[in-house]
């Protein structure tokens, strides 16, 4: 068995999906999250209607693939295993395994969320055989070359973020609410990011990331949603554009399925080296 090692790393579906989609668990621990005054609370009220509508889905296991492209347009796909457990009174648990193409097969990340402190994250590199611990100061960097951050494959969990409610509005013909989420992370990427949620079902529909300047940085789409065991709303395309680079990244999510009977044993630092 290695040693798990840890680094400073360079600056991922469901649970793997990026915090904003990733809709954790409401926990009685998340009652004293601080609320902006000037929306009296409503912020806070859409973010825990978003969380509990996505209770009670346990475990799941999709594939995925990463498309990358570049500011010229040139593309490189990568195609991804997902499994994910819900966890109670905490954040989520998300491992996800690379399998191709050759360069990157192997190569796993393992992502505990948490609701009270920094989340854990490490990542298998199979050409080094090492397990590397991503330390919480790096988590703005890119993850595997895309234009998801290790932050962004986080749990959404409500005690990561102050909200403020800042308008209804309407996006593709729909009614949707406009909501402000700062970080509580002094070590975050982003200044803030703006989130765009239906107001039929409470689905993330577009979010815009702010640098540590306050300028625009990224912004993640998400569509085609199709809804799972009468009540889990997932994405199968998200796509991440950067707008100061004019890279992007879109996962096509497909194969998802619920209940496989993952448990905490498929998701320690172990299970990096055998998830091949």
């Amino acid at each position: 068995m290695n040693k798990v090692h840890h680094t400073n790393l360079a600056k991922p579906l469901q649970r793997f999906w990026p915090a904003v989609l990733c809709l954790g668990l409401l926990s009685a621990a998340l009652s004293g999250v601080p609320v902006a005054a000037d929306d009296g609370g409503k912020g806070l009220t859409i973010a825990k209607e978003r969380v509990a509508r996505d209770e009670g889905w346990k475990d799941s296991e999709s594939k995925t693939t990463m498309v990358l492209r570049n500011a010229q347009g040139e593309e490189n796909k990568r195609e991804i295993r997902s499994i994910s457990l819900e966890v109670a009174n905490d954040g989520d648990k998300g491992l996800t395994i690379f399998d191709e193409p050759k360069d990157v097969r192997g190569t796993a990340f393992l992502n505990h969320s948490h609701t009270g402190k920094p989340d854990d994250q490490w990542l298998y590199l199979p050409s080094v055989k090492r397990v590397k611990r991503i330390a919480s100061r790096n988590k703005s960097g890119p993850f595997m070359a895309s234009e998801f951050a290790y932050e962004d494959l986080s749990s959404f969990e409500l005690a990561k973020f102050k909200f403020t409610w800042l308008r209804d509005d309407t996006l593709d013909g729909e009614a949707v609410f406009v909501v402000e989420q700062v970080p509580v992370d002094e070590f975050s990427g982003y200044s803030k990011s703006v989130v765009w949620l239906d107001q039929a079902e409470y689905r993330a529909r577009k979010i815009e990331f702010y640098d540590r300047k306050n300028a625009l940085l990224k912004t993640l789409v998400m569509s085609d949603y199709k809804q799972y065991l009468n009540k889990y709303w997932r994405p199968l395309k998200l796509q991440m554009t950067n707008h100061q680079t004019g890279k992007s990244t879109d996962l096509l999510v497909r194969d998802i399925e619920f209940g496989k009977g993952r448990t905490d044993a498929d998701f320690d630092t172990n299970a990096l080296q055998r998830s091949r």
